[in-house]
């Protein structure tokens, strides 16, 4: 009786539960019908302002910018403030392919680092168009096979991509944007043991991330420098006994294993690109100027140089020297300070700038990444 008693008071419970994901069920059915029908209210109307815009940019950063800040700043959850902003990126991405469809140059092949870059920050409706070298990407936009690039410029453990730093320097295009990507190396390999490699393939910046990994579980063996991650996979889906030191999107694309994850030395391993262009962006109410500049060859000349940005009250986030190339022991500082150019703080620190530096370029301002 006991025993009847149970299997029918589970199979009761059973209904019950039954009959109340039915109506959570429909309720999202519901919420899904009328999310379907705002989705397209609202690239209609992306479509009447492209319409109005004619000729002009497909993309402006800081309205798309304004956008994803509003939407985070009304977050009341479950949804976390990042889930957030890939969901109104893609929703973008999508409004902003009927338009016109948006090409995007980025390192290449298809797998690296620069090519997800690319979609966190445009989604997936744009069109990535993979390069091989930084070069190629800046080369790329200059002619307009590409409507924007995406270069890596730093990196939280390895520090500066001299060669973006070099470019932008003697390059018209302009920074529209930056994206912070939080990088994770894999082993990738043909094999099934991380005892059978013999060689690991990858790109330098890759290798200085990974060191005490490698040191610890790969210690012997060989280590080649490979023009990007992506094709550090390809070149060790070609081989036996090797391996590929590159992100877990790469293992797909190539096939391969993966032997090993988060190999980073640093978990909180971290990208910063630039989104390169042609376009000058206006103020989104949250943003940062980069510049180049240098200094007339006296006593005191760097301190006058940073002098302009105290004195206005313009913070400075970031300060990094290249050789210039024009002369033994002379160097270009690259400075990121907060503020658009247009602002009043900002364009007087500018102004005053220009008037004691040696050089000064405005490398472009442009929406912090949020």
């Amino acid at each position: 009786m006991d025993a009847h008693y149970t299997s029918f008071n589970y199979g009761f419970q059973v209904d019950l539960m039954s009959d109340e994901l039915k109506k959570f069920r429909e309720q999202i059915d519901l919420i899904d019908d009328e999310l379907l029908k705002l989705f397209n209210q609202r690239a209609g109307l992306a479509q009447q302002i492209g319409r109005v815009k004619g000729n002009g940019a497909v993309l402006r950063p800081e309205r798309e910018a304004q956008v994803l800040q509003r939407m985070m700043q009304a977050n009341k959850g479950p949804l976390s403030n990042q889930g957030v902003s890939q969901l109104f990126t893609e929703i973008m991405s999508q409004c902003r392919a009927l338009e016109a469809p948006l090409r995007v140059a980025y390192l290449g092949p298809h797998g690296t680092f620069s090519e997800a870059a690319v979609f966190q920050r445009f989604g997936q409706a744009s069109e990535g168009l993979p390069a091989d070298s930084i070069d190629g990407v800046f080369a790329a936009v200059e002619s307009g096979a590409a409507n924007y690039g995406m270069v890596p410029v730093e990196n939280s453990t390895e520090g500066a991509v001299g060669r973006t730093l070099d470019l932008l320097l003697n390059s018209n295009l302009k920074i529209c944007g930056e994206v912070l990507l939080q990088v994770h190396q894999c082993v990738l390999s043909n094999e099934n043991d991380l005892s059978l490699i013999r060689k690991v393939y990858s790109h330098p910046q890759s290798f200085g991330q990974c060191q005490e990994w490698l040191h610890a579980h790969l210690p012997q063996a060989e280590r080649i420098t490979a023009s990007s991650n992506a094709d550090a996979a390809r070149l060790a889906a070609e081989e036996s006994f090797a391996a590929a030191i590159a992100g877990a999107q790469a293992a797909q694309h190539f096939r391969l294993k993966v032997l090993a994850q988060n190999i980073e030395d640093d978990p909180r391993n971290t990208t910063r690109f630039l989104v390169i262009g042609k376009q000058d962006v206006a103020p989104s109410g949250k943003d940062k100027t980069s510049l180049a500049m240098s200094a007339p060859n006296r006593p005191g000349a760097m301190h006058d140089l940073l002098t302009p940005f105290a004195k206005n009250g313009v913070s400075m986030t970031k300060l990094e020297s290249r050789p210039s190339g024009a002369g033994l022991w002379e160097y270009v500082f690259y400075v990121d300070i907060e503020g658009h150019q247009s602002d009043s703080k900002v364009a007087a620190a500018l102004t005053q700038l220009k008037q004691i530096a040696a050089f000064v370029k405005v490398l472009g301002s442009y929406p912090v990444a949020v």
